[in-house]
Order: structure tokens, then sequence, then C-alpha cells
């Protein structure tokens, strides 16, 4: 609890560069006592609205609640809607001289109508802008990463396959974290695996972990040492997850598994079982980058990888217990190891 302790009071002098698919998240809540005339769905009086940030910019607001210093690099559109996440963002305090704007698309906006705590429908806009030949990220975010990466002391990327994640993007960072010796973590697309083979971790959940493993050729598998595809027991998730680490050659894996807590697969070493800390679940909506937002900046603080990944499996225990996609305060963080000391 001592050695937790100093790696939580590190956590404010930390630097954490967060790099993603922003969104705007919007709420609409309210109540129903009728169905309409109109149609066979519910009218919802509309008693609140409000918007909040989302995607990337959520794994930013987690580490500005956790009192580190954040910046956060991504692309929004020409609009409203980025201009008031942005604002969103400064209020917090984190950092915006990373996000760029291009006129090819509009920011991802996702409007939630909820009544009587239940989502009733999700509407979704955005624009998928092919950035194949890579002149957005090379005009606007690698000349601010190189400007600007010595002042990072951990990497977050956050892919949610908008477009902003590309090998470029992947290749240029894990260069630039090598030479500075920080950790580069990913909350991943599972069709992006291909591309985070020299990041130090990646952060899928067991429904990722087993796509990313069905999507191998059997020939593949049997090679890696890959016998299920099904995760469905501790024994094949350190199996299994052993050889979907030899195949993407990164240095460590951390596979979410909800209510059995989380498995840490690193290089050379014995997968580490963590057990769940939450004692009650409300909402796990949020849990994901609650666990890669604690995870990096545990090891920015100087925590090794098995110490981090515990101390993100406490932050995830206190986060399910909450309703919506609510942050970890440092006092609870604290609060959870001495609990259960």
């Amino acid at each position: 609890m001592i050695k937790y302790k100093k790696i939580l009071r590190r956590f404010d002098g930390c630097h954490i560069l967060v790099i993603g698919d922003l969104i705007l998240d919007h709420y609409i809540k309210g109540s129903v006592d009728r169905i309409s005339p109109e149609a066979p769905v519910p009218v919802v009086l509309q008693n609140d609205v409000f918007y909040t940030p989302g995607g990337a910019a959520n794994v930013a607001n987690n580490l500005r609640s956790l009192k580190a210093k954040v910046t956060v690099v991504g692309r929004i559109g020409h609009d409203h809607e980025g201009s008031h996440l942005k604002d969103l963002l400064k209020e917090r305090k984190i950092a915006v001289d990373g996000i760029f704007e291009d006129r090819r698309t509009h920011t991802i906006l996702k409007t939630r109508v909820i009544a009587h705590q239940q989502q009733v429908v999700r509407i979704d806009r955005e624009t998928i802008v092919d950035d194949s030949d890579g002149r957005f990220y090379a005009n606007n975010i690698a000349p601010f990463l190189r400007k600007n990466f010595s002042r990072f002391d951990g990497v977050i990327i956050s892919d949610y396959g908008k477009g902003i994640v590309q090998p470029d993007l992947v290749r240029d960072v894990t260069f630039l974290a090598r030479e500075k010796g920080v950790p580069v973590v990913v909350d991943p697309k599972v069709e992006h695996f291909k591309f985070y083979g020299e990041v130090t971790s990646i952060t899928p959940n067991r429904k990722e972990a087993e796509t990313a493993i069905k999507s191998l050729e059997p020939d593949t598998r049997r090679e890696f040492g890959i016998l299920k595809t099904r995760l469905d027991s501790l024994a094949t998730v350190e199996a299994s997850g052993q050889g979907l680490l030899r195949h993407l050659g990164i240095e460590s894996l951390l596979i979410t598994l909800g209510e059995d807590g989380m498995c840490l697969l690193e290089r050379d070493k014995k997968p580490l079982h963590i057990p769940t800390r939450a004692r009650e679940v409300f909402d796990v909506s949020g849990a994901g980058d609650t666990v890669i937002s604690v995870f990096t900046l545990a090891m920015a603080a100087g925590a090794k990888k098995s110490e981090a990944a515990d101390i993100a499996n406490h932050a995830a225990g206190i986060v399910v217990a909450k309703i919506g996609a609510a942050a970890v305060l440092p006092e609870e963080l604290e609060a959870a190891f001495k609990g259960s000391a």
C-alpha cells in the first residue's frame, strides 16, 4: 500500500498525450407517459439536455479527474459541435492545441435519448474521411508530435476506427516514445491490430480479443499455439492470450474480463490474473476508458506493468459502481487501496 500511495501521488506530475477519435456525446433526458399517435414509439418529454466529451476525449477526461496533465490530439469538423467539444475540454484544463479542424468532415456527434434511466434511442452523426494519402496527418498531427513530444510522460492511442489512427501515426509515436522511454498503450480497434506491433500494451476486452483471434488464419493460430478461439475460461484466456501476444509482437496485453477481472500477459513472464474488485455493478459504460487511463498513468508514474494493472483494476471496480460514463477521483482510488489492505 505504501508503494502504491507513492505512485498515486505522482499522478499530478505526469503529462499524458491522448491521441484518437474525438466524439461529442449529447444526452437528452426525460420521461415517457404515452405513445405517439403518429407511430408506435414513445413520446419523451425532455427535462434535461447536456454534452460531455466522448471517445478519446473521455479518456482525457478520466486522466484529468486523476489530476494528470493532459494534451489531446485529434480531428474535429469546422462546426459548432467541434467548438463546443474544445470548450468542454478547456473547462477541464485539458490542452487542445493538438486538435485540428478538417473541413472535409463533421465533428462526430452521438445523441442519446434517455427516459427513466433507460436509453430509448441513439442517433449518430459521423462522416468517415479516407485519409489514405496521409495528407491530414502529415500536415497537422505529425508536425505537432515532433515539436511537442518531449513534454509527455506517456501516450494513449484511443482507436475507434474513425480515421485518425493510421500506420504512419502509430509508427511515428512508437519511435518517439522509444527514444524518450515512455509507455504507449492502445485501446484497440480489432481491424487495426496489425498496426500496433511496437506499442507497450493494448487493452482489449474479452470480446475484442476473441474477435482478433478468430480473424487469424487457422495455420497462424496453430503456429502461435492458439488452440481455442473462445476465451470461456481463465485457462483459455491465458493460453490463447499468450499466443496472441506472440503473434502481435508487442510487450504486453491486458485483457479485461468484466466480472472475472483482468489478465495481464507480458513477454517472457507468466500470465497474471487479477480478480475483480467490484462489489456492486451498476453500469460498465466507460470502464474501458478508466482502465486504459489508470494503467497508462500508473506506468508513467513509475509503476511496473503488474502494479499498474492492479491499480487500474481497483479503479474499474470503483467506476462500475457509478451510473453513466463516470470518472474516478484520486481520493476514491486511495480509499479503495485502504479498504483492500
